[in-house]
């Protein structure tokens, strides 16, 4: 053998065994995941529903991971500016992510210059919970039930006006959705933000609104706003007497919001299967079952394959609602 064919197979050598010692080294921190704090990005500002049920997760993370688990308020333009910043991270499982029907659903359907794809650029872990959506209108309005607020629209049509956090918001395109779907004619009144949207549903000064359950909830019972139905796949223990959309006629409305986790694009299996079972072993905890259902929420924790499909289920429904709606984002 030549000096040259040597110095060639020595090379060689020490490159597959440089190769194998990564590997080697790969496995070995995905077998002691975590190892260090992990990060929980929330792509919307604190105190929020989605901040909310976000602390709760990191929480019951923490706790059964046996790691810090920190989170991160990244708000702006809907939630995209988050997304797009779980989706840019290194993918080694130290930065997770809430996703939730704005992020993974309406907004890809409705913006088409997202600088991130919710199919492609993440890994579903899990859903969590699921958190409805409630419509409600003010006391002054004369209808008591869903049907008669239908008739009263259909009588009138373009008189009654509904509050939404703003134009290609996910309120938006629900109450389009809903009133593609009743054939009835509202009058929308965009807001800067959920906030405001409720001061005005309350003052009188609009309407109706549909807003989360979680947020709704305090002035639905002290009767500053009466609900009528609400979006999600069963009725809502908090409200055990307002049908859901799918009781009422409207299956196409599907079933509600949800918040689940997710990690970059190529995280590894293994990470992956760990944190699932950490909210699996979550979801089974009484005490985090009971404050979860203090938020309006529903424990739907699944498979990451599952998860995967209600992605693609809300995207597939939003683009339907956005094309038919001819919903334009400002």
């Amino acid at each position: 053998m030549s000096v040259f064919t040597s110095k060639i197979l020595g090379r060689a050598v020490a490159a597959t065994a440089t190769f194998l010692i990564g590997c080697t080294s790969v496995a070995v921190a995905q077998e002691n995941y975590p190892s260090s704090p992990i990060r929980l990005v929330v792509p919307f500002a604190p105190g929020g529903s989605t901040d909310l049920v976000g602390r709760l997760i990191a929480e019951y993370l923490s706790k059964n991971l046996g790691q810090s688990v920190v989170v991160e308020n990244k708000g702006g333009a809907g939630g995209a500016l988050g997304a797009e910043h779980i989706a840019r991270s290194k993918p080694d499982g130290y930065t997770l992510g809430m996703a939730t029907v704005s992020t993974h659903g309406s907004n890809p359907a409705i913006y088409s210059n997202l600088k991130y794809d919710a199919r492609k650029d993440f890994t579903p872990i899990s859903n969590v919970m699921g958190v409805p959506s409630v419509f409600a209108v003010h006391p002054n309005i004369p209808a008591k039930t869903m049907p008669e607020f239908i008739a009263l629209a259909k009588a009138e049509p373009g008189k009654y006006t509904f509050a939404s956090p703003g134009v290609a918001s996910l309120g938006h395109a629900n109450i389009e959705n809903f009133m593609m779907q009743a054939d009835i004619n509202l009058l929308h009144v965009p807001y800067r933000g959920a906030g405001p949207a409720l001061n005005d549903a309350l003052a009188g000064q609009v309407d109706a609104i549909t807003d989360n359950l979680s947020s709704t909830l305090p002035h639905l019972l002290e009767g500053r706003l009466r609900p009528l139905a609400v979006l999600g796949a069963e009725r809502s223990p908090m409200l055990p007497d307002v049908p859901t959309y799918i009781e009422l006629g409207f299956p196409a409305m599907g079933t509600g919001g949800w918040f689940g986790v997710v990690a970059p694009a190529g995280t590894p299996k293994a990470v992956v299967d760990r944190v699932n079972a950490a909210l699996h072993e979550a979801a089974q905890d009484p005490t985090f079952r009971e404050r979860a259902e203090k938020l309006g929420g529903t424990i739907m924790v699944n498979t990451p394959e599952e998860f995967a499909e209600q992605i693609d289920a809300a995207i597939e429904r939003y683009t339907r609602v956005a094309k038919a709606a001819n919903i334009q984002p400002n």
